[in-house]
Order: C-alpha cells, then structure tokens, then sequence
C-alpha cells in the first residue's frame, strides 16, 4: 500500500478526482438546495422545482472544464479577487519576505473566521509567486457529502473529531500526524488553526495538543521534540480583521451559552457562517507572516507560548479596538463610534461586555508599550 493510500480518507482530490467530484456535487440534490437556499431564498419554496434544474445546468457551464486541481485553485483566486474588492477597504500584509517559494511551511494561525482565514493566507501566498497550501478542515464542519467534495477539491483535508473512544482518537491524530508529515516531504505547505474552533472571545491562543499531535509522527520515528518540530517549518501567522462580519453571531452564541447553558446549531448554521464570513463586511485586514521558527523549545507548551508570542506581536491595531478596549485614541472618529454603536444595538445590554472583549483582544494581548492608545493602523 503507498503513502497515498494511507491517507486517501482524509487528503485532498488529485488531479484525477476532480472532474467526477465536480459530477457528484452537481447531481446532489442537498448541494443543489443549499444554493437555493441562498442565492434564491424569496422563491426557492415554492419555485425550487423549476430553479434547480436552472442552477444545475448553469453549474455544469461554468464547471465542466475543471478537471485539475490548478484549475480549481484558480477558479477560487478570481471568486476571492472579487469578493476581496467587494467585501474589503485593504488587504495588506507582512512577512513574506522570510519565505522562501517552493519550500514547504507549516502555517499555525490564529482563526477568526472559518473560511476566509486559510482563503486570506493563500490569497497572499498566490499573489506573490508561492504555491497555495493544503487546509485542515474539522470533520464537525462536513456533515453534508457536498460539503465534503467541496473542500476536499479546493485542497482541504480532514480533521477527524468525531471519535468514540480514547483508541480511535489515538488512531485518527496519528494518521494526520503522518499526513501532515508527509505533504511537507512532498513540499506542500500546510494550513491549520492553532486550536479547535473560532476565538469568539478573542483570545487568540496555541492549543499545545496542536503540538502534540504534529509530534506524534515524529515520536513514531524516535526523534525528539525539539528537532522533530524544528523540521517542520512551523510559521506563526496572525490575521486581524477590522470588522468580523460574525461578530454578532459569535457573541449570540456565547450569551446563550453563557445564559441558558448550552447553545444548539440550525440545520443551515455552519454553511451560513461560512457564507456570512466570506460576503461580509471586514473593513481592513492584514496578514503578518513570522519568520519560520528555528529555536524550538523541549516541551509542547514552551512551543504554545513561543508561537503565542509571535502571534500577540503582528495585530494590526484599527480604531475600533481601542474603541472597544474603551482606551482613548485621536484615530476614534465619529464614522467608527456610528459603526460601533449599530453593532451594539443588536446585542442584549448584558452581552454588550463580550463583544467589548472580542475586540479589545488584540490590543490587550499587544506589548505594554504598544497599549498606551497613542496610535493606531490607518
């Protein structure tokens, strides 16, 4: 059995994949459906019988001709040109000059949003010569088989969370251990969050268990930490976003949760989120990439705060953070305390101070000297 076998349950599609999943995902009727459910939702009741045929021959038009998984990647960086024009005021970024292209990273992020996260990271891989990065993705997120074919073809690969025992757990971490190993051996760089989850407090924090798992390969192999992780490229990346077009939605979540004790998702939610997150508003965004990480320390959890560290110093600090952190600062102007004040309307009184926290996150988390309030990214 090859190495890609090994792995053919959670890896992305090859090139040879691609057109019959693209054949799958146009003959599902859920998939069919949920862009129904979006892009049409006054008439999909009651004329969905007679659009879905529309939308199915429209997808093949538009489809039918990708059958690589370049060609994928590129249909995805026109849709992201765009949605970048119509959804951003900037993009910019930093630290790419500490990469070297056609070498191999592990990319540790914070993570905001689900989509748009990874999607940012390629977008300034792509427009500056470096070849895209395969993405994890939790299991949680792909409870639809179209949800499934969808990333597996814009080179995403799973994370299996669903375990039922500690065994199968231990199996599951291994195998992407290993998958995460052996892509970088074939130079394909790496995506993955730096926990489990969105932040939806803010509190942008390395899950040393992340660690762990990466190790668990190289434990297998009998090399220790340090060395084992100083292989694999680890680069600390931090995304900040002016506005999170999910901000209410997080906040919602975590006052329900806070309130009544638990919190149960909609049938649609998770795909909602998605597509809010990708249309939404996010006013400026920067992408700081740190230098690779040389200096590993010997425990998981130096590692955490180390990768932490590198994270807390790239925030791009906007108005609204100072805003939010109630710190005074002359970049405050009307226009962001009007914006501020909208969203703070959506919210229960009593909720107010989660949001306050979310946003303030990114300037507490900053070096002492950077929390005076005296400047901020216009």
């Amino acid at each position: 059995m090859s190495d890609q076998d090994i792995y053919a349950d959670i890896r992305p599609y090859n090139d040879n994949e691609v057109a019959p999943a693209i054949a799958r995902l146009i003959a599902d009727d859920e998939f069919i459906k949920a862009i129904l459910h979006h892009r049409f939702a006054q008439l999909s009741g009651r004329l969905g019988w007679m659009l879905a045929p529309l939308v199915k021959l429209a997808l093949k038009r538009r489809l039918a001709k990708l059958n690589t998984v370049l060609a994928v990647q590129k249909q995805v960086a026109g849709f992201m040109d765009r949605m970048i024009d119509s959804t951003t005021d900037n993009i910019t970024m930093s630290g790419l000059e500490h990469l070297a292209p056609g070498k191999a990273y592990l990319f540790v992020s914070n993570h905001r949003d689900i989509a748009m996260d990874p999607a940012l990271v390629n977008w300034c891989l792509h427009h500056h010569g470096f070849d895209t990065v395969r993405i994890a993705i939790g299991d949680n997120l792909l409870r639809k088989p179209c949800a499934t074919e969808l990333m597996k073809l814009n080179k995403s690969f799973i994370v299996k969370r669903g375990a039922k025992g500690p065994r199968e757990m231990l199996k599951n971490f291994s195998q992407l251990s290993g998958y995460i190993k052996h892509s970088l051996s074939e130079q394909h760089s790496i995506w993955i969050a730096q926990k489990e989850g969105r932040a939806k407090d803010g509190n942008d924090q390395t899950d040393p268990a992340i660690l762990k798992m990466f190790f668990m390969e190289g434990k297998k192999r009998g090399e220790d930490f340090a060395s084992y992780m100083a292989g694999l490229n680890i680069v600390p990346v931090c995304l900040s976003y002016e506005y999170d077009p999910c901000d209410i939605d997080k906040i919602n979540e975590l006052w329900q949760k806070q309130t009544q004790g638990s919190y149960q998702k909609s049938e649609f939610e998770d795909i909602d989120t998605i597509i809010k997150g990708i249309v939404g508003y996010k006013g400026r965004v920067h992408v700081a990439f740190a230098p690779p990480l040389t200096d590993i320390p010997a425990e998981p959890e130096k590692l955490a705060a180390l990768i932490d560290q590198h994270i807390w110093q790239q925030y791009r600090l906007y108005p609204v953070n100072y805003l939010a952190a109630g710190q005074q600062s002359h970049c405050v102007d009307e226009a962001v305390a009007e914006l501020w004040q909208q969203r703070l309307q959506q919210l229960p009184t009593a909720a107010i101070p989660l949001l306050n926290k979310l946003y303030a996150a990114p300037l507490i988390k900053q070096l002492p000297a950077q929390q005076d309030g005296a400047d901020c990214n216009i």
